[in-house]
């Protein structure tokens, strides 16, 4: 299975800066995740940070490529679909001590959103 593709939706019959940059980023993503496995991310420079980066990046650049925002977090699911669990859950618990370490819980708390029932 491959991740996307530069200019997938056949619209786009130039090459642009994005579509060289998702291609790149798509080339190496999920071996990027599978080193970042069992890293600490307490430290900088660290591979799981750099990963995330990538994923980021990625999304950018396959948004930019396909000129849909969508098209973006299409093509991270994509490349996280073809990682490994034990990668996934890594790069996710980083994801969450992140946004923890970024009082992300207070903002959320701040839009109210009312239980069901």
């Amino acid at each position: 299975m491959s991740i996307g593709s530069p200019g997938a939706d056949g619209s786009r019959g130039d090459s642009s800066p994005a579509t060289s940059a998702a291609a790149g980023l798509r080339e190496g993503i999920v071996t990027e995740l599978e080193a970042a496995f069992g890293s600490s991310w307490y430290e900088e420079g660290n591979s799981v940070d750099r990963a995330v980066a990538s994923l980021c990046r990625l999304r950018r650049a396959a948004a930019g490529d396909r000129a849909q925002a969508q098209a973006g977090d299409d093509t991270v699911r994509e490349a996280l679909a073809q990682a490994s669990p034990d990668a996934l859950v890594w790069v996710a618990s980083r994801m969450v001590s992140y946004l923890d370490e970024h009082d992300f819980v207070a903002g959320a708390h701040r839009a109210e959103v009312v239980p069901p029932g």
